[in-house]
């Protein structure tokens, strides 16, 4: 597939009839709103681009995108594609400054945005909007032409068209086969992953790779014609809909309204859902078991990801809907998706690592065994070889956005910053991030490789190494350790966070050295009553960590002399 739509105007031609999207709404988010067949799907996508062509969008213009899975969004996303546009997803809840940077960066000229969104980032209702926490952009202020869905409100700037009346009155002679050619290589999609206000970081799909992306999708879901694909998430919703099927769009999130989603969900061929949207619907399905409401169905196949996939969590989605085949997805922004497996097979190999599968056809695998210290690989014992995970395929990002406006060539891998090996079998295993790295002196120390050891001594119910920089530019290696099941970020404690001398820590600073290289040995070893969380994965917050236990350091060098307050005999 070298370019997203190329299939669309066949299966107009082949099933114009048959429902590609269909949108649900109503009270309680089971009515059907609105269906398009796909026929229907291709004039709207095919005049639309044309009446966005008419009002002087022309190839390679941005368009700042800020509209919700709906099929009004969804014909505009491929409508600016089609017409040779590219699609710019930033997020309205960053903050003004990181807003204004990513703006800057992308160089929008057009911006297509929900009517309400208008109206809440000015006038009278942007006053609330901030009562609630919400420091929106003022969109209508954005010096570019502007779109907008929906029905008018105020806020929406003077001149601004509305989206559903951009194809009206457009001539169609041949369809398809009239439009202009795309070039497949051109910018088609940027989205805003990290970065700073003085350096915002977004990654650069073109439509090949979006197609590449697509076609990678279809084999995770064994998508074919007919089925119905109920989610939220383009990922598996587009790739359904090229592959003959239909896209169930819920009226609301799963995380917002997780009833509606469960009652739509059940029964369907597949879904995607992000993890914490997981948790919001076995929620749900747990409670109506408890109230005696009938028997729990799910899809018949519910793909996780886009962040990282537990096996609790999957222990509990297959306890909950065991009628349900469980998928994890492994992948990144860059390169999506890459690997993919069984949630039977992932529980059966936590021992060994974090298993997220064998790679997708298409998807090259190398582990880059350089920047990892052949004292850490664990060689002597017969393991196998660590290194950065670093990915090839058809669904490779361009580039990044800086690189790709500066005129640098297309990149050729990504290197993923996770340490990972491939096992006998091909499948590729994770054992830490090569960005959690603690260096001190010369030796570098991924906590990765080492944090499984120490929560198998007696005693330690999780154990964290982090870094605490010193002056002269080192670090000091402090283990965290906890002796209970681990609680949600900002639970309160009494006193400090963390304590140097207690029982637990005097017993595994005396124990380490059993387990650790000698060059990985903390330095001191603290106990906390919890451990914090951060982001949408919940990995344990080292940052914070870092700051807990500055204070305790001290006059810390390197190893000390004895283990009865927490430090660690050399």
């Amino acid at each position: 597939m070298t370019h997203l739509l190329d299939d669309l105007p066949d299966l107009a031609r082949r099933t114009p009839r048959a429902v590609a999207l269909r949108w649900f709404g109503g009270r309680d988010g089971s009515r059907v709103r609105e269906e398009l067949t796909f026929g229907d799907l291709a004039e709207r996508v095919e005049r639309t681009a044309a009446g966005l062509r008419a009002q002087g969008l022309e190839p390679g213009d941005r368009v700042l995108f800020s509209i919700r899975p709906r099929p009004e969004g969804v014909v505009l996303c491929l409508a600016i594609l089609r017409a040779g546009g590219a699609v710019v997803f930033v997020d309205p809840g960053s903050t003004p400054e990181l807003f204004a940077a990513r703006i800057a960066a992308a160089r929008p000229r057009w911006a297509a945005t929900e009517a309400l969104l208008y109206a809440v980032s000015s006038g009278p209702l942007r006053g609330v909007a901030r009562s609630r926490g919400l420091l929106l952009p003022d969109y209508g202020r954005l010096p570019v032409r502007h779109l907008y869905s929906g029905p008018w409100l105020p806020g929406v700037p003077r001149g601004a068209r509305r989206v559903a009346g951009l194809g009206r009155g457009v001539a169609l002679a041949d369809g398809y086969d009239a439009a202009p050619a795309v070039d497949p290589d051109a910018v088609a999609l940027v989205v805003f992953t990290s970065g700073t206000t003085s350096d915002p970081k977004a990654v650069v799909h073109t439509a090949r790779t979006l197609g590449g992306m697509l076609g990678l999708f279809r084999q995770v879901g064994d998508l074919r014609p007919g089925q119905r694909a109920h989610t939220d998430q383009m990922f598996l919703g587009l790739p359904a809909v090229l592959a003959g099927g239909t896209w169930e769009i819920p009226a609301r999130s799963p995380k917002d309204a997780p009833e509606a989603f469960a009652r739509g969900v059940a029964g369907a061929d597949s879904s995607f859902l992000v993890p914490a949207d997981v948790t919001a619907l076995l929620d749900v399905v747990e409670a109506r078991a408890d109230a005696g409401d009938g028997a729990a169905v799910g899809p018949a196949v519910l793909a996780v990801g886009a962040a990282p996939v537990t096996v609790a969590l999957l222990e509990r989605a297959r306890r909950v809907l065991p009628g349900t085949r469980w998928l994890a997805v492994y992948g990144a922004t860059e390169i999506l998706p890459a690997a993919v497996t069984e949630a039977g097979e992932k529980i059966a190999a936590a021992a060994a690592g974090d298993l997220v599968g064998r790679p997708l056809d298409g998807i090259g695998v190398r582990v880059d065994t350089s920047v990892v210290d052949p004292q850490d690989q664990g060689a002597g014992d017969g393991g196998p070889a660590v290194g950065e995970l670093v990915l090839t395929g058809p669904s490779l990002m361009a580039g990044y956005l800086a690189d790709v406006d500066a005129g640098r060539p297309p990149v050729t891998e990504h290197r993923t910053g996770d340490l990972a090996h491939q096992d006998a079998d091909g499948r590729i295993v994770l054992v830490g991030r090569n960005r959690d790295m603690i260096i001190r002196g010369t030796v570098n120390i991924y906590p990765g490789l080492f944090e499984p050891r120490l929560r198998d001594l007696p005693g330690v119910a999780e154990a964290v190494l982090v870094g605490v920089p010193v002056p002269d530019g080192d670090e000091r290696v402090v283990l965290v350790v906890t002796a209970g099941a681990e609680r949600a970020s900002g639970e309160p404690t009494a006193g400090p966070p963390v304590r140097t001398d207690t029982p637990l820590t005097r017993a595994v600073a005396d124990q380490v050295g059993r387990v650790l290289d000698h060059g990985a040995l903390p330095d001191l070893v603290v106990e906390a009553a919890y451990l914090p969380l951060a982001g949408r994965s919940r990995k344990p917050d080292r940052r914070l960590l870092a700051e807990w236990v500055s204070p305790v350091t001290g006059d810390l060098t390197g190893s000390s002399t004895g283990g009865s307050t927490g430090r660690v005999r050399a």
